[in-house]
This record gives C-alpha cells, structure tokens and sequence, in this order.
C-alpha cells in the first residue's frame, strides 16, 4: 500500500499560490486576476488567510472590484492606494495588525459593508464619513476609545459593531445614525447612555453587557421597537419605572440569541431578585405605577 500523501504535499500548489500573490519574482497583475470570480453579478477576490504583510500593488489596479477579501492576513497597514477601486460594495480587512485606516478610505463612495475587527486600530478616519452609503461597520475587537463627529453622517448605517474596544461613553456621532437597526456596545468601558439614545428611534437589537453602566435613562425606554436589550454584567442597582412601555420585549432572556430584556449579573436593589423570577410580566407589574 502506498504511503499517504503528507498535508506538505498536499499544500504544495497553496503555497505556491500565495509565494505568487504575496510578490514573488512571479506575481504579476495577471496572477492576480486569476484569482478573482463572479458571483450573483459581483466581481469578487479573496486573498483571505495568505500570509499577507503587504497587498500585492497589482491589486489596485483591478477597479473592477465590487468585493474584496483580505481577512486573515498579517497586514499592517492598507495603502492609500486601496481608493483605486472606486467600486467597491464590500470591503473585508478582519483578523489583520491594521494600527490605522487611510483617510483615502473615504473615497470608496459605493461601500456599503466595511469589516475591520480584530486588528489594532486605536481611531478611525473622519473621512470614512464621505462613504454615505455604508450599511454594514464592524470595528469590534480594537482599541478605539471614541470615534469622530464626522461619522454622525453615515445616516444609512443599520448595523454597527464596536464592542470589545476602549470607549467610556458611546460616542456622540452614533446618536445622529438615525438608521441604525442594530447597535453592539459590549465589553467597553462605558458608565452611562446620554439621553439622546431616544433619537435612535429605528433601533430594534441594543446590546451594552459587559460593562460599568450603572443606571439606564428614561429615554431609552421611548425606543418602542426595541426586540433585544442586553444590560447583562454591568453596575445596574434599579429600572426605569417606564420600562413597561418596551412592548416588544416579550420575555426575560438568558440565552445570548434570544430576543427580550437580559438583566442577569447586576446588583439590583429595585426590583429584588424575587421579582424576576416571575418573568417579564412580574417586572412591569412590579415597575409600573398604580
């Protein structure tokens, strides 16, 4: 019986692919855009997990793009460069050493997806602010502690993601992203939510665990299309009397998916844990007033 190929063996022909693609003597544009495929009408290239330090400069000539993947690689910087590819839908930088965005990013005018966590940014870019179209950012997982006024522009943001960062107040640029659906603020150092949460008035999924909150305002509780509110583990002694007037939150949740109210893990005084062992019900009724 003959022997079994070894995993070298087998990887032998990715690696050479990505000794191609990461500018050896024969990376060339035309090796590049080999690699590129169309799928549902969008022209797509992933160089996800390549072994990247630096993207091949061939690439920026390929304006064609409309997604891009360059997850998973060992990227330290994105050069200006990357506003060539004026096309671009989506744009996949996640699991990179990235320390900073350029300002040239801004120039993307079609992005509707960015995914930058997982990499080591510290601020973002005001001019990220000119991709009015974006729809989907995902900055979680850095080190950013507050993001610039400028981005209160992203009107068409819906889903936004910077928990596992450094900020000690929500940044007040996100109280002006009137469109937001989804906010995910866990595992930061935040110790309040401003009064303007109310002007999100579109939000359905707020999710602020892990973190040093210590009471919820009134405000949020006008937020009636709210489906998921996550205050697990933070300093949280009481309620809002008028947390009865969040309809759609129709159970006390404990698995992380699930949609209602998850309030495990603070040091309530009002409502004792008695109260909340009778369920959603049990709190509004204990809350509302006579």
């Amino acid at each position: 019986m003959g022997a079994k190929p070894s995993k070298d063996f087998a990887n032998e022909d990715v690696r050479r692919t990505t000794k191609r693609i990461a500018g050896g003597r024969e990376g060339n544009f035309s090796s590049i855009r080999k690699h590129a495929t169309t799928h549902f009408g969008y022209s797509i290239l992933s160089l996800a997990m390549r072994g990247l330090a630096k993207a091949p400069d061939e690439l920026w000539e390929m304006t064609e793009l409309e997604k891009l993947n360059l997850s998973l690689n060992c990227l330290s910087a994105l050069p200006a460069s990357v506003s060539a590819l004026e096309n671009l839908v989506v744009l996949n930088l996640w699991g990179n050493q990235l320390a900073s965005l350029p300002p040239e990013i801004g120039l993307l005018k079609n992005l509707r997806v960015l995914f930058a966590y997982r990499n080591r940014l510290s601020e973002v870019p005001a001019e990220l602010s000119a991709c009015t179209k974006l729809e989907v950012l995902s900055l979680a997982n850095n080190e950013i502690t507050g993001l610039p006024g400028s981005l209160a522009a992203l009107r068409q943001l819906s889903k936004l993601n910077l928990s596992h960062n450094r900020m000690a107040h929500i940044p007040g640029c996100i109280y002006g992203m009137r469109g937001l659906v989804f906010l995910h603020l866990a595992c930061n150092r935040l110790e309040n939510i401003a009064d303007q949460i109310q002007d999100l008035v579109n939000l359905k999924i707020l999710i602020v665990e892990g973190n040093h909150i210590q009471a919820l305002p009134k405000t949020l509780c006008s937020l009636t299309s709210l489906e998921l509110l996550n205050v697990d583990f933070n300093e949280l002694q009481n309620l809002p009397v008028e947390m009865y007037l969040l309809r759609r939150l129709e159970k006390l949740a404990s698995h992380p998916m699930d949609k209602g109210l998850h309030i495990v893990h603070n040091p309530l005084l009002k409502p004792i844990k008695e109260v909340l062992h009778g369920g959603l019900s049990a709190l509004y009724s204990y809350l509302k007033p006579a």
